[in-house]
């Protein structure tokens, strides 16, 4: 797998990329046909070795769809982390603030 370019345009537009699938599949694995969930938990490992995550957390297998790639010692990368931290907690029920998700219902999809 090779991430240098996905790196390289995330650092270029200041912490944050909007990417389809299919370009992430082609530069992560171009000898691949189809993205399948395995190979998606692995973009994802490879993206989180390298200092990066996505928006949403869990990659698609479509090659239709967009997702965003964020540095994770960026601002924004750290404000995502500490989001997604919030939205885990609401899944376990030990959320200190239970009613936010109620005010932005797309986020929390996204963030888990």
């Amino acid at each position: 797998m090779n991430f240098t370019i996905i790196k390289h345009a995330v650092e270029v537009d200041h912490g944050i990329k909007r990417l389809s699938m299919h370009f992430i599949k082609k530069h992560a694995a171009p000898e691949r046909a189809r993205l399948s969930t395995e190979l998606c938990a692995q973009i994802g490992e490879e993206f989180k070795r390298i200092g990066l995550s996505t928006l949403p957390r869990t990659l698609p297998t479509s090659e239709n769809e967009f997702v965003w790639v964020i540095q994770r010692d960026s601002v924004l990368g750290e404000v995502a982390d500490l989001a997604a931290a919030l939205a885990h907690l609401d899944e376990l029920g030990m959320n200190p603030l239970p009613q936010v998700f109620d005010n932005y219902p797309r986020a929390k999809s996204n963030l888990s």
